[in-house]
């Protein structure tokens, strides 16, 4: 997703746009650019590639001014360039824009028509056109965008600013995240599409729900809805550090969650783990009625999903299914007022997932959001919230968030296993033992690291991986593939180690690494026979497992044995070090593993 910031206030704009966008490059961009009031007018300067790009162009030729936009742009219409990024500019208005206009095509034709002329490939352009030539007739510049925006379908977090209104920001949101900072000196606000740009300035904030247009003045905010009533809007205290949020010494910000993997399972699990045993905060959700539960997701939160489906299972006896949000979405699927609808989201605000999770809603399904940003679109719109407390994580490729959600879906088990009468107590103490346990199990992997990265290594010039795992560890090597393609971009597979000789087998040559995860249980010996046949294809084979798994691999396979563990939770303890593996090869390969290429941190967008 895009970065969005707007600062209006006392102190000079320029620099206060610039450290928000700084905050927000871990979502991957590709070009950036200002617009700042100045006292001679509105002036934009862009640049494509990285904010220091912005930054020299800035230096060469300073805005002066009290009232500025800053973009960070991830292509979606158009190809990056400077022509292409934001701000985009339609005489004296200018706006920045998250997320898609579905029908631009459509009203740039028709503009087109009246005479407009366009000068980009963007799909944002079309609102600074509407917005201009709304001001014409409008009261004021929030009217002329809520004019121009009720012409447009999809999703979108805009700010806007004209020259005509030199003291006015108007922020606009639906279905991509827009949040309001309130300065600590009067008269200052900032506008921004996520928390991290705004900790720098202060701690009180607005979330702004969809529907939403926001219009800032230096006597204060007002806030209304599409049609034009105005609402009021909680003012939330924020309690996130934004030192958490830097390196560390690490070298990457993804070795650096990964690493903190320990601490992070240790804070989802305070408070929730008691002497008692479970607390959980079931709140508005009435479990005793739930007979299935249908858990959505998206990319490294769907394989999430299928673990969590897994236990749910096992423990709770419910029939359970881990659905991809973005074709749930378009379906017609059964849904009634005894599901339960579990929304896994790193940022709650993931498109895809969230009408996944209202259709799911409007079919009378109970809904419990997993999410790690408090405040978010889906901890507002849930019945109830389980949030992952995982902390900052600034990396693309999600690590430490795909941990804690897995944390928070054994709880969520755990909880309809109790509610059903599944668990006996003494279950219930063994598996909050191993809970209990699972930081220490996660340093003792991390110091693994070393042996991983000769591995990495060793295997890094291989351009295909195949990625096997039986039970709850199939869904362990998709996200293992599904990391390594992230960050390295080599081609590799995850599979069911049973679905392998059905068609995987016939790419396996001496070139083909695979990466088989093993553990005791989870039909060991079955997986020791797809291993045999893959070491008669002669591929290299890497095998992950703990030591029962490791008694089974053969004299020429790459070992790496972690801990033993108890068997819920050895899922989450064989996905770090194909954590590290993907890390190791992607930094060894000269990648960017915190901003790899066509990736951004939050995907609003379908």
């Amino acid at each position: 997703m895009c970065g969005i910031v707007g600062y209006m206030g006392p102190r000079p704009a320029v620099p206060v746009v610039i450290e928000g966008l700084r905050r927000l490059q871990y979502r991957g961009y590709d070009s950036a650019g200002v617009a700042v009031h100045t006292d001679g007018g509105l002036c934009i300067v862009r640049a494509t590639g990285k904010l220091i790009e912005l930054e020299k162009k800035l230096d060469a030729e300073p805005l002066s001014g009290h009232l500025a936009l800053g973009h960070t742009r991830w292509a979606t219409h158009g190809r990056p360039s400077e022509t292409n990024a934001h701000p985009h500019r339609t005489g004296g208005v200018a706006v920045i824009h998250n997320g898609i206009f579905e029908n631009a095509e459509q009203i740039k034709a028709r503009l087109t028509g009246n005479g407009s002329r366009f000068h980009s490939e963007t799909d944002t352009e079309v609102l600074a056109h509407l917005v201009h030539s709304s001001l014409r007739t409008a009261k004021n510049l929030a009217e002329a965008v809520r004019k121009s925006l009720q012409k447009l379908k999809g999703s979108y977090a805009v700010a806007v600013m004209s020259e005509s209104t030199p003291g006015t920001l108007v922020g606009a949101r639906s279905g991509a995240p827009l949040i309001v900072g309130i300065g600590e000196v009067p008269g200052e606000y900032i506008l921004a599409s996520d928390l991290p740009a705004l900790l720098p300035f202060t701690r009180r904030v607005i979330f702004l729900d969809d529907g939403d247009i926001a219009e800032i003045t230096p006597k204060g905010i007002t806030v209304t809805t599409m049609d034009g009533k105005k609402v009021r809007r909680a003012v939330t205290q924020v309690e996130m550090d934004p030192v958490s949020a830097e390196k560390g010494g690490y070298k990457h910000f993804m070795l650096k969650e990964i690493h903190e993997q320990p601490v992070a399972v240790s804070d989802a699990l305070t408070g929730r783990l008691t002497a008692r045993g479970l607390s959980f905060p079931a709140g508005k959700l009435d479990l005793q009625k739930i007979d299935r539960v249908i858990i959505l997701g998206c990319g490294t939160s769907w394989h999430a999903a299928q673990i969590g489906r897994q236990w749910i299972e096992q423990l709770a006896r419910l029939p359970a299914s881990a659905e991809v949000a973005s074709e749930f979405r378009y379906r017609d699927p059964v849904v009634s007022k005894s599901t339960l609808a579990i929304a896994v989201s790193q940022s709650g605000e993931t498109a895809d997932t969230l009408q996944a999770l209202r259709l799911a809603s409007e079919r009378g399904a109970q809904t419990l959001a997993i999410v790690n940003a408090l405040g978010s679109t889906m901890t507002r719109e849930a019945d109830e919230t389980l949030l992952m407390h995982a902390g900052p994580e600034i990396g693309v490729a999600s690590t430490k968030c795909f941990t804690n959600a897995l944390v928070c879906l054994l709880l969520a088990a755990m909880e309809l296993a109790r509610i059903r009468r599944k668990l006996a107590p003494v279950g219930q103490q063994r598996i909050l033992r191993e809970l209990k346990h699972l930081p220490v199990w996660l340093e003792k992997v991390l110091r693994l690291e070393s042996e991983i990265e000769k591995l990495a290594i060793r295997h890094r010039e291989a351009r295909n991986f195949l990625f096997l795992g039986r039970g709850d560890l199939a869904p362990v090597a998709l996200e293992g593939a599904l990391k390594l393609k992230e960050v390295s971009y080599i081609h590799a597979e995850g599979y069911p180690a049973g679905e392998m000789k059905h068609g995987p087998i016939a790419m396996l040559d001496r070139s083909f690494p695979v990466v088989s995860i093993m553990r005791k249980g989870a039909q060991l010996d079955k997986t020791a026979s797809n291993l045999a046949e893959v070491r008669a294809r002669e591929a290299p084979v890497i095998v992950i497992a703990d030591r029962a798994g490791a008694k089974l691999a053969a004299s020429g396979d790459d070992l790496i044995t972690v801990p033993d563990t108890g068997d819920l939770v050895a899922p989450i303890i064989l996905s770090v070090p194909l954590q590290l593996f993907a890390y190791h090869v992607a930094v060894h390969n000269g990648c960017d593993v915190d901003q790899p290429r066509n990736l951004a941190k939050s995907v609003t967008v379908e």
